[in-house]
């Protein structure tokens, strides 16, 4: 199969976006979104949805989240990643796998009416995780587009993906909050270098291939294209695949944590890797292409 968006050259390169941002406007359920809501994310790549979940909601994925935390039979799985430079939980992957809350959480109606209407189709999850920024610890996440990995490392051939996120705490500009760059979703920048064998165990700590240079994050960012998400717990975002974010070191008093699944397209599902000679670990990319069932709220 052809290439569309070739990545881990000699040179970086910023090409224009082949695939669509959005498959479908027609309404798949109740929660769908509307024309207006469509319409930005398709322009911005993004769109925020605030309290989306309730406070009871988001008490009870804390407490569970607390659970999977303490289990130290849990922690020695390959989905537990800690901090670079200590034994705090960094991120945990596949959520899902280990709480039937958060499997539930994965197939409410809320998220999956607006993720199968955007990738018009039937959807599978890819991957899920739990970002948790310490207070005062957490450290930065470099900028990036998620389908430059997906693509090059797990085999993805076209960008029908998108994460669908869910703040577990307030989101500040002072306890690390994603960046975004708006429209960035509808370029991809191709990125230098040559892929590592098992990149994943390292990038997973510390990013340091298929990271755009500064020239490019300069490039796409012009005209006042650099956001926040910003929120109370509770506000669900959603995210294209391609769009470059990053987030700082949270340096606030407070931690930051926010439970995030990413959706593929059952029309998308991963081939070989485009740009590594073996694909990243199982726990990453997800060989389970059987089309959600929709929890209805």
């Amino acid at each position: 199969m052809k290439d569309l968006y070739p990545s881990r050259g000699k040179e970086e390169k910023i090409i224009k976006r082949v695939d669509k941002v959005v498959y479908s406007k027609e309404k798949v359920g109740k929660y769908s979104l509307n024309e207006k809501d469509i319409i930005s994310y398709e322009e911005n790549g993004f769109i925020i949805i605030p309290n989306a979940f309730n406070e009871k909601e988001i008490k009870k994925f804390k407490e569970e989240l607390s659970i999977l935390e303490k289990n130290e039979k849990n922690r020695k799985n390959s989905e537990f990643i800690t901090e670079p430079n200590s034994d705090k939980l960094r991120t945990i992957f596949n959520q899902h796998f280990f709480s039937k809350i958060f499997k539930n959480l994965s197939k409410d109606s809320r998220i999956l009416d607006k993720v199968k209407q955007i990738l018009g189709s039937e959807v599978y999850i890819h991957h899920g995780r739990i970002n948790i920024k310490r207070a005062y610890q957490g450290k930065s996440f470099p900028w990036h587009s998620d389908f430059e990995t997906w693509h090059s490392e797990d085999g993805l051939p076209n960008c029908r993906c998108l994460s669908a996120w869910i703040m577990l705490s307030d989101n500040t500009e002072f306890n690390g909050p994603l960046y975004l760059i708006k429209g960035s979703h509808k370029k991809f920048v191709s990125c230098e270098g040559i892929t590592p064998k098992d990149n994943y165990k390292k990038s997973l700590k510390k990013q340091e291939y298929g990271v755009p240079s500064i020239n490019a994050i300069k490039e796409l960012s012009k005209k006042d294209k650099l956001v926040s998400a910003l929120g109370n717990a509770g506000t669900l975002v959603l995210h294209d695949g391609n769009i470059l974010h990053g987030s700082p070191d949270n340096i606030s008093p407070d931690d930051r944590t926010n439970i995030f699944y990413v959706y593929n397209s059952v029309k998308n599902i991963p081939l070989k890797p485009f740009a590594s000679k073996s694909p990243r670990a199982d726990f990453l990319c997800l060989k389970d292409f059987k089309p959600l069932k929709t929890i209805n709220q």
